[in-house]
């Protein structure tokens, strides 16, 4: 729930819908394990180098079929 607070209010912060935002919500708390993975992921990527938004597309296309299954 303050997890789900905080996330709102920095992606408001960013200027992303609020539409955009109920839609992120849901799919990440339908499928909590699945985002954990992915930020691991994202951040191992950027530990060895890799900028973030190339290791966040290149790691959201690795599972995008999943992602599918949320929306």
């Amino acid at each position: 729930m303050l997890q789900n607070f905080l996330l709102r209010k920095m992606l408001r912060t960013q200027g992303v819908p609020e539409a955009q935002i109920n839609m992120f919500i849901a799919m990440m708390e339908k499928n909590p394990e699945l985002f954990k993975t992915i930020a691991t992921e994202v951040k191992t990527k950027v530990d060895a180098g890799a900028d973030q938004q190339a290791a966040s597309i290149e790691v959201m296309k690795k599972y995008e079929q999943e992602l599918k299954k949320l929306v």
